[in-house]
């Protein structure tokens, strides 16, 4: 339940910083800007579209949320649901990390661990359901996209026009509130490269095949980005904007990661890394373009520590 003395503020997520990498801009020989939604309070870019979904399910009047997720969606749930004085259950796997479920349990909701991937967790979250609950999907839900549109709305409103802008790509709910956002703004023209790790690289497989592909089990570290198949509205995208896969390695994602930590002192976890260890290849896109925006998604899903020892065993 929210503190007495807490007002409920008109959006549960901020308006997070977009600062011009000096070291990176240096690097890559080109202005590299960061959109740096791991400063949002729970820790990703997840409070924008999942505060705006939790607030309009509130109006319309659902008396619990309930949630699936690998971390960093229950953890928005959960801060949201506690600022909005409603009640939540999050579902997570077995696979979600300790610090994620430490963070979900702190911000008073009910956890529940159940099954190894996202998919069964995501299963049981809808075996909760009752009529007067609403369900919080991760990935998949335009009040999401919606939400998650306001960060480039931000960077306009900053008058940095990107010529390419790197994501790092899960089930597709970031990829389709930027591209939402990119449109809304005229930024028609604006290619996206889409960055995955090898083992949790749906949306390549899905526009490699031109179709959703379900991949058999998800078995990179990077279990942020652990949808076995991407959202249909991602695919959708693809028909009509420039989108460019990239797919890095687990031990390329950290490395991105720990470089990050060095030079921006800032802990993000391998999902968020992707787009990092993406914009280090500097892909065509990127290459073309005076200006590149990366959304550095954040995560709560690890620490120095964690990273070190992935590094060392990645």
């Amino acid at each position: 339940m929210p503190h007495a003395n807490n007002a409920l503020p008109a959006s549960l997520h901020i308006v997070t910083p977009l600062l011009r990498s000096t070291s990176f801009s240096a690097r890559l020989g080109r202005s590299v800007w960061f959109k740096m939604e791991a400063l949002q309070p729970p820790g990703s870019f997840k409070a924008r579209g999942i505060g705006h979904a939790c607030q309009t399910y509130k109006e319309w009047g659902a008396k619990r949320l309930v949630c699936s997720s690998g971390g960093n969606a229950g953890i928005a749930v959960a801060y949201s649901g506690r600022l909005l004085g409603v009640p939540v259950t999050v579902v997570v796997p077995e696979t979600t990390s300790a610090a994620a479920r430490e963070r979900i349990a702190a911000e008073g909701a009910e956890l529940v661990v159940y099954g190894r991937a996202w998919s069964e967790a995501n299963d049981h979250a809808l075996s909760l359901m009752r009529p007067e609950y609403a369900f919080i999907h991760p990935f998949d839900d335009p009040l999401l996209w919606e939400g998650h549109a306001t960060m480039i709305d931000e960077v306009a409103a900053a008058g940095v026009k990107p010529g390419a802008v790197v994501l790092s790509v899960g089930g597709g709910g970031l990829l389709c509130g930027v591209l939402a956002g990119l449109e809304r703004n005229g930024w028609h023209d604006v290619p996206v490269i889409a960055a995955e790790t090898v083992g949790a690289d749906s949306y390549a497989a899905s526009l490699a095949a031109g179709a959703q592909v379900e991949l058999p089990a998800i078995t990179s570290i990077a279990t942020s980005l652990g949808a076995r198949s991407p959202c249909a509205k991602a695919l959708e995208w693809s028909k009509v904007h420039s989108i460019v896969s990239e797919v890095v390695t687990d031990k390329e994602a950290v490395g991105a990661c720990l470089r990050f930590l060095a030079e921006h002192r800032i802990v993000v976890e391998p999902a968020c890394g992707a787009a990092l260890a993406a914009l280090e290849r500097k892909p065509a896109a990127v290459t073309a373009a005076s200006d590149v925006l990366v959304i550095v998604c954040g995560g709560a899903g690890a620490t120095a520590e964690q990273l070190q020892a992935w590094d060392r065993g990645a």
